[in-house]
């Protein structure tokens, strides 16, 4: 099968390259994770900035209409 994609002299390069790609990949599907995981551990905390902020915003909009 390897004959299919890399001739004799190439193989080496091959090789190297498909590591390659396959380490990028995992580093990838880590990072993902590790983002997620991150974002569901400060959800709350997130969403209760946004609460804080909204209420100002608000406060501010309706000050600035009277």
């Amino acid at each position: 099968m390897l004959n299919q994609f890399a001739p004799k002299g190439d193989r080496s390069s091959f090789i190297d390259e498909a590591i390659q790609n396959y380490i990028a990949q995992i580093q990838k599907q880590r990072l993902r994770e590790q983002l997620k995981e991150g974002a569901i551990r400060h959800a709350e905390r997130d969403l209760g900035i946004t609460d804080d902020w909204f209420a100002l915003e608000e406060e501010s909009w309706q000050q600035n209409v009277q």
